[in-house]
C-alpha cells in the first residue's frame, strides 16, 4: 500500500471518502442485523413459539414485534459496545466486542421471553442462537475489515509537535499503519507561513501539545481551509467538553460547575454499585474460595494483599487483592512495578493475574463504598504525590470514587503515561452517564483477552528513541529549507485571545 501521494484532497473529495467509510459500516451493520434476526426467528419458531409455557403463543403479528425488539436491541448494544468500529480497532478487538454484545442481546431476550411465559425457559436454545451468530460475526468482521483496509487508504499526516515528548504520539500511531501514516514531523516553532504551506500538502494534520496561541492559530486556519485536523486535548479542553451551554440574550456562555456528579447520578451510581457487587460476590464466591485455598497451599502466606490507595476527595483506603507475589515482595512498602516475567510472581499469581481475577476482592471495597464499579483507577499514595508534583491537575480525577474498571483501563495500557491517564479519566467524569458505565463494563471483557493491557513497564518508548526521531525530522526539515526559530520562554507572546 503506497503512501507517497502528498497531494491533499479537496474538501469535497474528503467528504466522499468519509461518506464511503460510513456506507461500508452501515452495510455491515444492516447485513448482520438481518442475519441475526433470521437466526432468532428460526430458534424462536422451533423451540419457543409453541411451548406450552407461553400464555400467548404469538401466532399472529406478535412475532414481528419480537423481531423488531431484537433488531433494536442488537443495534443499540453492538453499537454501544463499538462492535462495528473496524478500521478503528484491531480485528480481534472488534470481534470480541461483537461476541460480548451479542451475548448480552441474547441474555436480555431470554429474560424477555421468560417474563412472557411466566417461567424460566430452557436457556439452551438461546445459547444455540449465540453459537450460530458467532461465526457470522467473526466472518463478516474479517471480510469487511480486510475490504476497509485495502480500499480505504490512510491519510498522509503532518505532525506538528510542541515538545519532544509530544513526538511519542508518532510511535503509537506507527503501530496502526493501516489507519494512520505520519509522513512528516515539524516543530510548532516554525513560522506560521511555512506551516501553512506544509499543511496544504498533507491529507491531515496532527497538533500535539503545542502552545495555546499557536494551536488556536493553526486550528482556525485548518478549519477555514477544510483541512482535517487531529489534536491532543489539553486538560482545560476536556473540562470544557462537559460544560453546559447557556445563551444570555445574544451571547453564548459555557457553564463549568466543577462539582463532579450530580446528586441524582451519585445515588444511581451507588445503588448500581451495591447491586452489582452483591450479585458478583455471590456468583464468584466458589471461585474466590478456590483461589484462597490455592494461594494458601502454595506458600502458606496471607491470601489477601492490602495496599493504600486514594479515592474520592483524596480519601485514603486499603485496596484488596488476592496476593499474586511472594510475601514481602515490596519491602519497606516501596513501589517496585511488576514486569511480564517478574520472578516475584507466584505460580498461582501468574494464573490469576493473566485472567485479571486477582482484583475480585475489590468487590468488597465497592460494597463498602471505597470504590465504584466504574471510575478512575485508584492510585497508590506515593504515586499521587509524585504525579501531583509533575501534573498539578492530577487531583481532579478524585472528583468521583475510584473504580474497578474505567475509561483509562479500556482505552489505555498498564504503562499509559500519567498525563494520558488523567485526560482519559477526566473525559469519563465530564461525560458521565449510566449508559457510559454500562458501555465500559461491556468493553472491559475485551481487555481480558488482550496481552497488551497487562504489559509491564519494560515496553515503554525510550527518551533516546524520541530524541533520535526529532533529530531526524529536524535534519530533514533543514534540508527542505524550513527554518525553526526557537522562541525564548520569556519572549513568548502572552495574553493572545483564544
Amino acid at each position: 500500500m503506497s503512501h507517497e501521494n502528498l497531494t491533499a484532497p479537496l474538501p469535497d473529495d474528503i467528504r466522499r471518502i468519509e461518506d464511503k467509510k460510513l456506507i461500508v459500516r452501515r452495510i455491515e451493520s444492516v447485513f448482520e442485523i438481518l442475519v441475526f434476526c433470521l437466526f432468532y426467528y428460526l430458534i424462536w419458531n422451533r423451540f419457543y413459539r409453541y411451548s406450552p409455557d407461553f400464555i400467548n403463543p404469538l401466532l399472529g403479528r406478535g412475532k414481528w414485534v419480537l423481531l423488531l425488539i431484537y433488531a433494536i436491541l442488537t443495534l443499540i448494544i453492538v453499537h454501544m459496545n463499538e462492535g462495528w468500529r473496524f478500521g478503528h480497532f484491531k480485528i480481534l478487538d472488534v470481534m470480541i466486542n461483537q461476541w460480548v454484545a451479542l451475548f448480552m442481546v441474547d441474555f436480555i431476550t431470554y429474560l424477555e421471553l421468560s417474563l412472557m411465559s411466566a417461567v424460566m425457559l430452557d436457556p439452551l436454545p438461546m445459547l444455540l442462537l449465540w453459537g450460530l451468530e458467532l461465526p457470522v460475526a467473526t466472518a463478516s468482521t474479517i471480510i469487511f475489515s480486510v475490504y476497509y483496509r485495502h480500499r480505504i487508504v490512510p491519510y498522509n499526516m503532518l505532525l506538528i509537535y510542541g515538545n519532544e515528548n509530544a513526538v511519542s504520539l508518532k510511535f503509537k500511531m506507527d503501530t496502526r499503519q493501516e489507519k494512520y501514516h505520519v509522513a512528516k514531523l515539524v516543530s510548532a516553532d516554525a513560522p506560521m507561513s511555512e506551516l501553512a504551506e506544509l499543511m496544504k500538502k498533507y491529507n491531515a494534520v496532527i497538533i500535539s501539545d503545542i502552545p495555546a496561541d499557536k494551536r488556536n492559530e493553526i486550528l482556525k486556519y485548518n478549519y477555514a481551509h477544510g483541512i482535517r485536523t487531529y489534536l491532543t486535548p489539553k486538560v482545560s479542553d476536556i473540562i470544557e467538553s462537559g460544560a453546559k451551554s447557556i445563551n444570555l440574550f445574544d451571547t453564548p456562555l459555557m457553564l463549568v460547575r466543577g462539582l463532579g456528579l450530580s446528586i441524582g447520578n451519585r445515588i444511581a451510581k451507588r445503588t448500581f454499585d451495591i447491586v452489582v457487587s452483591l450479585i458478583c460476590l455471590i456468583l464468584f464466591s466458589p471461585l474466590m474460595l478456590a483461589i484462597c485455598i490455592a494461594i494458601k497451599l502454595e506458600d502458606h502466606g496471607p491470601v489477601i494483599y492490602k495496599q493504600e490507595r486514594v479515592t474520592l476527595n483524596g480519601r485514603k483506603f486499603d485496596i484488596l487483592k488476592f496476593r499474586s507475589m511472594i510475601v514481602d515482595a515490596e519491602k519497606d512498602n516501596s513501589s517496585i512495578p511488576a514486569t511480564d516475567e517478574d520472578p516475584r510472581i507466584t505460580k498461582v499469581g501468574k494464573i490469576i493475574r493473566a485472567c485479571r481475577i486477582d482484583e475480585l476482592p475489590q468487590l468488597i471495597n465497592i460494597l463498602k463504598g471505597d470504590m465504584s464499579v466504574v471510575g478512575p483507577r485508584p492510585e497508590r499514595t506515593e504515586h499521587v504525590e509524585k504525579y501531583t508534583n509533575e501534573i498539578p491537575e492530577w487531583p481532579l480525577r478524585n472528583k468521583v470514587r475510584g473504580g474497578l474498571t474505567g475509561y483509562a483501563q479500556i482505552y489505555g495500557k498498564y504503562n499509559t503515561a500519567p498525563l494520558d491517564k488523567l485526560r482519559l479519566d477526566l473525559m469519563y467524569i465530564e461525560n458521565y452517564s449510566f449508559l457510559l458505565d454500562i458501555k465500559i463494563i461491556l468493553m472491559t471483557v475485551r481487555i481480558l483477552f488482550e496481552k497488551e493491557s497487562t504489559e509491564g513497564f519494560d515496553k515503554q518508548i525510550t527518551i533516546e528513541e524520541i530524541k533520535a526521531e526529532v533529530e531526524r525530522a529536524e535534519a530533514e526539515n533543514r534540508a527542505e529549507g524550513i527554518i525553526v526559530r526557537r522562541r525564548h520562554p520569556r519572549r513568548a507572546r502572552k495574553g493572545k485571545r483564544n
